[in-house]
């Protein structure tokens, strides 16, 4: 009998792919997208000390979301990320997917943030 290899498996193992080439830096970190299914993550993360500089989620009190797993949500969540890290005077990241196809909300989430003035 076949056993079927699950689609999260798959997602992490292109994640890890992605991972080897894809690093944050002082200088431009990494945006880094998790998408579950009733929420959307965004974080800025420096790999040099493994810190994150900063986060937003579809869980975020001040976006009040009924329903966190829509385009709508995502696009909100990036424009948010988006906001924080430029307050903390950051303009370049480079965009990790996290292992997800580039359309729908992860589509979502980039465009908002560039947008909102993030340049990846």
């Amino acid at each position: 009998m076949i056993k079927k290899v699950s689609r999260n498996e798959n997602r992490l193992k292109r994640h890890l792919r992605i991972r080897q080439t894809v690093s944050g830096t002082p200088e431009k970190p990494r945006l880094n997208v998790f998408r579950s299914n009733k929420q959307i993550y965004a974080q800025v993360i420096d790999d040099t000390t493994g810190r994150t500089l900063c986060s937003a989620s579809s869980k975020d009190k001040e976006l009040s979301l009924t329903n966190g797993s829509n385009i709508e949500a995502a696009a909100k969540v990036g424009t948010l990320v988006a906001q924080r890290a430029i307050q903390l005077k950051i303009e370049k990241v480079v965009f990790d997917r996290g292992g997800y196809l580039y359309h729908g909300r992860v589509k979502a989430l980039a465009e908002a943030a560039r947008a909102a003035g993030l340049k990846f």
